[in-house]
């Protein structure tokens, strides 16, 4: 489909709809029906969704409806929940929605019921986490545990550490969490300054327990440990979530301490896994099983409802036509919540990473856009660094604003100044400002955003949230036919990292290019001996 997407008859109307409409201001359809929020916003559960505020119409929609109808949208979404492989370049099913599917529930993957195998292993997190929490688990030394460092990198910890931030009010207060990912030593040393080794316990959280970074941090946190408490200590202070229980063993992990993860969780989809464990021990079991009872919720919509009202599909195929259709390169992701203070970077891994392709499931090079750039800072921190070009700009940027209606802090009206700040950013980009007079004072407006409004940021509503995106994004992959669950772009980076890490400590290399071996001589030359 994918180099003949640009071809089908559902492409071409969308092509000519755009002609014929870009020459709207959204200010004007507003006028034209007053109503015209209350048809288009849709609402699922405790989570309200604004799209009025786009330069669309009804027709727009129905056009690009088409599209998804053109591209089995449906179909492909029916196959991901049936487990069918659509990793197709891994030969792997995607299987991360049911991980929050409840325990009466039958999910098959190659004609075996994966259920009691997801259920089994959340009860080792609940265990694990009411250990720490109630200071069952004890250190080496018999002293209960007061930080948990998670070593990570990529879907092993963006998700785990967004969703720690979120929750924070949730959080049992008398645990401190950490998250070290890069395998720059600032990282580690600087964690491990604050940290005692008697109360520390470290998760390593690897799917192939392979990755350089994890294991290298992994080591010398390790080695830290061990030079006061001896190698003893390991068993008391280490767990691992991974797939390959034996590589974690040999490490020196204990095997009781060894939670499993499996070939059909992608890292950027795996916090709904044992890979949340940090999340599990810093808001308890009951909270998490609500987090993801949230996701199965917006699983079930997306699922089920039609697509005309099916939040994830809206919110998709609007993307698709600021993307392909407008030339948008980039979208922006405004929490209006400080404890969403890491969510853009969250949704710039598991948009960008899933969807910036450039060939289709067929191995076919495409002639269209895919993935936009993802920025975002949290409201309003970010109306006085990069507004500026939101709102004047030469590029048109979309903008998806999340305000949460309830405050998890009272204080004064400082609630009521946040969302008006919110509200008022949608209404300026929309509307504009004219200043005869002052050029440079000229808002255009006419800058699309999107609402999302959840009544509180609680565990549950966070599930759905994120949840959202994910299915979102999975719309977009259908729509450009491309394998939005693999990621090979990540992989000759780190092949060529290997084979420079060898070469600092030869004085020529004449197999690399000659700006790589001057950058190694350079560093060579400089670094301490």
């Amino acid at each position: 489909m994918s180099n003949k997407l640009t071809k089908t008859p559902e492409w071409k109307a969308l092509t000519d709809h755009h002609n014929k409409v870009k020459g709207l201001h959204i200010r004007d359809l507003f006028s034209e029906d007053v109503a015209r929020f209350d048809h288009f916003n849709s609402v699922h559960e405790g989570l309200l969704f604004d799209y009025s505020k786009h330069g669309i119409t009804q027709d727009t929609l129905t056009l690009l409806l088409n599209l998804a109808g053109a591209c089995d949208l449906e179909s492909r979404r029916n196959e991901m929940f049936d487990g069918k492989k659509i990793n197709s370049s891994e030969n792997r099913a995607v299987l991360h929605t049911a991980l929050r599917r409840p325990a009466s529930d039958t999910v098959e993957m190659d004609g075996k019921n994966i259920t009691p195998l997801i259920h089994e292993t959340l009860e080792n997190m609940k265990e694990v986490s009411d250990s720490v929490r109630k200071g069952e688990w004890k250190g080496y030394t018999g002293k209960h545990i007061t930080d948990i460092v998670t070593i990570g990198i990529g879907g092993s910890i963006i998700g785990p550490q967004m969703a720690v931030e979120a929750l924070k009010p949730f959080a049992n207060s008398d645990l401190n969490f950490h998250f070290v990912a890069n395998v720059d030593s600032s990282d580690l040393s600087e964690t491990l300054r604050l940290l005692h080794r008697e109360t520390t316990l470290f998760i390593v959280s690897s799917k192939t327990f392979t990755t350089q970074e994890t294991l290298t941090n992994a080591q010398s946190a390790k080695d830290w440990l061990c030079e006061k408490l001896g190698s003893d200590a390991v068993e008391d202070h280490f767990i691992a979530v991974t797939a390959d229980i034996k590589r974690a063993e040999a490490f020196g992990i204990d095997a009781n301490n060894i939670l499993p993860l499996w070939d059909w969780v992608g890292g950027r989809y795996s916090l709904w896994s044992s890979i949340g464990l940090p999340i599990c021990i810093a808001i308890g079991f009951d909270h998490f099983q609500a987090l993801l009872d949230g996701a199965h919720s917006m699983d079930k919509h997306f699922q089920e409802a039609p697509l005309e009202r099916n939040i994830p599909v809206i919110m998709g195929l609007i993307g698709i036509w600021h993307r392909n259709f407008c030339d948008s390169s980039a979208l922006a992701i405004l929490p209006y919540d400080q404890y969403l203070s890491t969510f853009p970077t969250y949704v710039s891994q598991i948009d960008m990473e899933s969807n910036g392709k450039s060939v289709d499931r067929d191995g076919q090079k495409i002639d269209y856009a895919t993935s936009p750039v993802i920025f975002g800072e949290p409201g309003t921190n970010g109306q006085h660094a990069f507004y500026q070009a939101l709102h004047q700009g030469t590029d048109i940027i979309p903008c998806d604003f999340i305000i949460t209606a309830q405050t998890q802090n009272p204080l004064g009206n400082h609630h009521d100044k946040l969302m008006a700040n919110a509200i008022g950013q949608t209404q300026a980009l929309m509307q504009g400002q004219i200043d005869e007079e002052k050029p440079y004072k000229n808002f255009e407006g006419n800058r699309p955003s999107s609402t999302i409004i959840l009544g509180q940021l609680d565990p549950y509503h966070l599930g759905m949230l994120l949840a959202l995106y994910e299915h979102k994004i999975f719309v977009q992959g259908a729509i450009w036919n491309i394998n939005s669950f693999d990621q090979w772009g990540v992989e000759l980076g780190k092949m060529l990292a290997q084979n420079v890490l060898s070469t600092f400590d030869k004085k020529e290399n004449h197999e690399l290019d000659s700006s790589t071996r001057g950058l190694i001589e350079h560093i060579r030359t400089r670094k301490k001996p």
